[in-house]
């Protein structure tokens, strides 16, 4: 069917198909846009892949004995053969002629932070500078604080930057990196500010990578392009603890390698998933009391920071506030989005500490936070939230020996939307799983943070459904590209409407 007719078919259905069969996006109307929409989306991939593989030569890197020993001299602990293969899988790219463009997948708590600072070993004692971009200031500074203990024996130095801290603290951090004294620069989205500029920038490491912008990534890479010698770009390395599907790696990162630690470091402790309705919420706060009692400490989440009129729902501050008035001999803590960067430090080393034994805060703690002794965690107004940020916000507990639950605080009536997250964050505790659910509930739009950066998404297309159509189309854009490539890449440039830059990612 040409394209034309297909789309007048779906609106004004021909009469010897089964109206039934438009309903399902099965018509062969349906079939010739899904079968388009697949074939572009092949096309563009395949032209990024043809432009890796074209690029200029990527940053030099060589391992011997003295940079072995200096990753294997700042582990803190035994890594899991998981983490060793990905390494290997990350140092054999940095040591090709090509720039990397790996994607490091892991369940939450899998430990791929220790991977990326050991990625930077690699390209520090080869001479080089290493950056490590974080979606929240909290993580940033998180990473930050990691990254100095755990390479303290090597005597590397460390700085953090971000859009919060002091004018006069900035420009000395900016004019350390310039001069290449920085040999590891952590920080948010101010990294790729134009005033920072990187003598040579080695490896650039981007983590929680779908909370960035396909824009944002590639100016941190052409940020380190221009400090490259001979223009040579370099190597990126992303992570995301949101496991992606296999059929929506296929699709959006098919031109990425991909390395995925797949175990949990020894010692960790399932965490017990519990739903409570709103009317309980009374014996909810008596069991985070008795918990930190005992001697552990709590997390109270809440959605918003202060009341709006139309979702009425419970906020940090009014939790805060009754929780001390009602337990004042607890010790409790505030975070959230609005706070200084010092207060908020200063709150997040004392919970740290464990001087804080209750922490009430907004979803700014999702990704990140590392408190072994911190066993409950309680999420308020959980039929409001995804199912990614659910995981993650559960996964800032059972990070050390003790039995850890996370109580899904909810209030009735349930949409059976919200009813059907509920339902799968119980009874799944594999990322991956329940990354599987996220993309036939939200699509790919969504779970990849992408529907509003550039990435051309998919309108009738069902990555779950529609998987004999994908390879169908990737065989026909692939063959395109190799007999036709002119073509391919004047009907991409048709498709894309001036969003080519975006293939440079």
């Amino acid at each position: 069917i040409p394209g034309a007719a297909a789309f007048r078919q779906v609106h004004f259905p021909a009469g010897d198909v089964p109206l039934e069969a438009y309903n399902r996006f099965a018509s062969p109307a349906h079939q010739r846009l899904i079968f388009e929409e697949f074939f572009w989306l092949s096309l563009a991939i395949g032209l990024r892949r043809q432009g890796r593989e074209q690029s200029p030569k990527g940053t030099v890197i060589e391992v011997n004995d003295r940079v072995r020993n200096a990753v294997r001299a700042i582990l803190p602990f035994k890594p899991t053969n998981a983490q060793k293969r990905v390494l290997r899988e990350i140092v054999a790219d940095m040591t090709s002629s090509k720039p990397m463009n790996r994607l490091l997948q892991g369940d939450v708590g899998a430990g791929k932070t220790i991977v990326a600072v050991q990625a930077a070993i690699v390209a520090i004692e080869n001479g080089y500078q290493a950056a490590i971009m974080a979606p929240t200031e909290i993580l940033a500074e998180q990473h930050y604080r990691k990254f100095a203990e755990w390479l303290a024996p090597l005597q590397v130095t460390v700085a953090w930057i971000s859009g919060g801290i002091k004018k006069s603290d900035k420009k000395q951090q900016v004019i350390r990196i310039s001069q290449g004294e920085a040999q590891i620069v952590v920080g948010t989205h101010a990294l790729f500010e134009e005033e920072v500029i990187f003598k040579n920038l080695g490896l650039a490491i981007i983590d929680e990578q779908h909370r960035f912008g396909v824009h944002q990534r590639l100016a941190l890479r052409m940020k380190g392009a221009k400090s490259g010698k001979g223009g040579a770009q370099p190597h990126q390395l992303m992570m995301s603890a949101t496991p992606i599907p296999r059929t929506l790696a296929m699709s959006y990162y098919a031109d990425l390698d991909v390395s995925v630690i797949d175990e949990l470091p020894p010692g960790r402790t399932p965490v017990v998933t519990k739903l409570v309705a709103e009317d309980r919420r009374d014996e909810v706060i008596q069991r985070v009391r008795d918990a930190c009692i005992e001697g552990r400490q709590a997390y109270w989440v809440c959605p918003l920071i202060e009341e709006s009129e139309k979702l009425q729902l419970q906020t940090a501050l009014d939790t805060h506030a009754h929780v001390q008035q009602t337990f004042p001999e607890l010790r409790v803590g505030l975070v959230h989005g609005r706070l200084k960067i010092a207060d908020k430090q200063q709150v997040m080393a004392a919970f740290q500490r464990g001087e804080i034994q209750l922490l009430v805060a907004t979803t700014v703690i999702e990704v990140g936070v590392d408190v072994p002794n911190a066993s409950l965690m309680v999420i308020e107004h959980a039929e409001r939230m995804g199912l990614s940020q659910m995981h993650q916000l559960r996964g800032r507990v059972g990070r050390g020996a003790t039995e850890s639950a996370c109580v899904l605080l909810y209030q009735n009536p349930l949409t059976p939307t919200a009813r059907e997250r509920l339902k799968i964050i119980y009874e799944n505790t594999d990322g991956f799983e329940i990354s599987r659910h996220d993309l036939q509930l939200r699509g790919p739009g969504e779970l990849l943070g992408a529907r509003q950066s550039g990435v051309p998404m998919l309108r009738f297309a069902d990555l779950a459904l529609d998987l004999d159509l994908l390879d169908a189309a990737r065989d026909a854009a692939e063959m395109l590209l190799r007999e036709h490539p002119d073509a391919a890449r004047a009907h991409l440039a048709r498709w894309l409407g001036g969003r080519g830059e975006y293939l440079k990612v």
